[in-house]
């Protein structure tokens, strides 16, 4: 099949599918004598497995390291159990940090509800940010 229909199959643009070549993700399909890429199906299931991936959000590169060790033959599951996990931590970080600024933002929310915006007099400041910042 031809670019056109390889991206209308695996739902992407043809644009993400010779940036992908580019950076090695997909491989250089063979060309047809007058130089089209023609790719099989093979490279259908590759876009679909990058897909997946990326859902899960792991990144491009984190994806060619997981593909480069299966074209090589290898197994995958520890290198990708440690990409995972990796994810995992940095994703439980974040969301100590939402809760944190959750907690300061509802603070400020309740204090602003207390302020006389008759004294907001201050033409570079907002004093619901300014106070909250203080106190």
């Amino acid at each position: 099949m031809q670019i056109g229909e390889l991206a209308n199959t695996a739902g992407v643009t043809t644009k993400t599918i010779r940036y992908y070549e580019s950076i090695g993700v997909l491989d250089e399909p063979a060309r047809t004598d007058s130089g089209y890429r023609s790719y099989g199906p093979a490279a259908v299931e590759r876009l679909d497995f990058v897909k997946q991936a990326q859902s899960t959000g792991l990144a491009l590169a984190e994806i060619k390291s997981i593909l480069e060790i299966k074209d090589q033959g290898g197994q995958t599951c520890e290198h990708t159990k440690a990409l995972l996990r990796q994810h995992l931590d940095e994703l439980d970080e974040r969301i100590v940090e939402l809760e944190a600024a959750r907690v300061e933002l509802q603070a400020m929310y309740r204090r602003a509800g207390a302020l006389d915006p008759a004294k907001c007099t201050d033409a570079n400041r907002c004093q619901i940010i300014t106070d909250a910042a203080a106190g």
